[in-house]
């Protein structure tokens, strides 16, 4: 008589997950394998994603509990990367300009008093920008008024800030150009002596340091992005932080519809009172849950994008150390051709995490920019021009309302004769000798 095979054990979760963990680094190493590098065939790309299994087991993990919308993944990380700032708050949001649309829109709040911004108020930025820090001025119905830069840190110039000053001025919201950091001393000193709001935009300079200090931690709110170009990933995503809880609690409801409740996603009656509030014109006891304080959005980030970040915010250390060894062995490289070439300098007692390498063209040089980004692309070097230019010029702009100081001779300096070069961590040794010898050949056909 044969023996009967027992039945098996019924699988725990935790091996089931474990074995789908194991599968997933195994397709990471037969996916992703990196290819060796070959010299003007392989593409030299001006920013990108730099990441291991470690993502994807994550999303995997995410995925698993198919909990979509925010949740522990998303918690750890806005504790982690408060942790790393040294911030109580970090809201986590869908990109880097929702994240500025979030912070000028909160200043809109009437619980902010007689420093709420209002439409036809006035606010301080700069005209060679990226169009989505100075839009949402725009969409608040506010003026945005722009100043210059300085070059070679093409950061807001203070003399302008103060002649930009008027007595409808509430706020300031400039960005640390490609990670560098703007004069935050000058800039803090004037928004003090006026009390105005003061929005530092870090989309390009996480991990970036002043005067020992990480941006983002001297305004009231800062901003960052998770797109894949910038310093970490979530794919798309951004955060705004603040150490102010009152502004803490405004940013909560205008990224959630603007509802008056502050419970988390499937959470209810975190109150003790969510059938006992008399709000507005609502009658007495009106669910909490549905009562709206503000004029808000759906902001919020999902659960698969926070789980990617969590595994690249614990790779940040060797990311920013890569980014300042490749503009070190940049710029070293091409102080050669300074007499055609502006090359980039960081802000007086600051510490970039630069974001990318920027350069302008002299004027009297025997070449156009056109020439020279022509000659890189054509050996795989990618290019960007340092985003809008001079904003003013862009065509949605001919419809703006806004105010300029002076002529904007800088900003149409940038849009004419600056671009950028890649930095980031995928970008290795040896393709930094490629692109440093790409150049050379450049100034010797010249």
């Amino acid at each position: 008589m044969t023996e009967k095979a027992l039945p098996a054990e019924p699988a725990s979760e935790t091996a089931l997950r474990r074995a789908v963990f194991d599968a997933v680094r195994k397709f990471h190493e037969f996916r992703f394998a990196s290819a060796p590098f070959v010299p003007g065939v392989t593409p030299i790309p001006p920013s990108g994603k730099v990441f291991d299994a470690e993502e994807l087991v994550l999303l995997a993990d995410s995925g698993l509990d198919f909990w979509l919308t925010a949740g522990r993944y998303a918690q750890e990380f806005e504790k982690a990367l408060g942790r790393r700032l040294g911030l109580p708050h970090v809201l986590l949001t869908n990109s880097g300009s929702s994240a500025n649309l979030l912070a000028v829109s909160v200043l809109t709040a009437q619980e902010l008093g007689d420093r709420r911004l209002k439409p036809g108020d006035e606010v301080i930025s700069t005209a060679a920008s990226f169009p989505t820090t100075i839009n949402p001025i725009i969409q608040n119905g506010a003026v945005p008024v722009l100043v210059d830069v300085e070059v070679p840190g093409y950061n807001a110039l203070p003399e302008q800030i103060e002649r930009a000053l008027s007595p409808k001025t509430k706020a300031i919201i400039l960005a640390h150009t490609l990670g560098n950091p703007f004069d935050l001393k000058a800039v803090l000193e004037i928004a003090q002596k006026r009390d105005l709001w003061v929005i530092e935009d870090c989309c390009d300079a996480l991990g970036s340091l002043y005067e020992g200090k990480q941006v983002s931690t001297f305004g009231d709110l800062g901003t960052y992005s998770f797109y894949p170009a910038h310093h970490i990933t979530m794919g798309e995503g951004g955060a705004v932080v603040t150490r102010n809880g009152r502004l803490n609690k405004l940013l909560e409801s205008f990224r959630d519809w603007g509802r008056d409740c502050w419970c988390a996603p499937g959470k209810d009656d975190t109150c003790g009172k969510r059938f006992q509030w008399q709000l507005g014109d609502l009658p007495c006891g009106y669910d909490h849950k549905y009562t709206y304080s503000h004029l808000g959005y759906n902001l919020k980030v999902t659960e698969m994008q926070a789980a990617i970040g969590v595994a690249q915010l614990n790779k940040l250390d060797g990311f920013v150390a890569s980014r300042r060894r490749n503009f070190d062995a940049l710029k070293a490289g091409l102080q050669a051709y300074e007499r055609f070439l502006i090359l980039p300098e960081p802000m007086l007692n600051s510490q970039p995490s630069w974001f990318g390498f920027l350069l302008s063209v002299r004027p009297g040089a025997p070449f156009k920019r056109e020439d020279l980004t022509a000659f890189l692309e054509n050996r795989r070097i990618g290019t960007r021009l340092l985003f809008a230019g001079n904003i003013t010029r862009q065509p949605y702009f001919k419809e703006a309302h806004y105010r300029a100081v002076g002529k904007l001779e800088n900003s149409d300096r940038v849009m004419r004769d600056t671009f950028w070069i890649g930095l980031y961590p995928g970008i290795s040794s040896e393709m930094i000798a490629f692109v440093l010898d790409t150049f050379h050949e450049f100034f010797r056909s010249r």
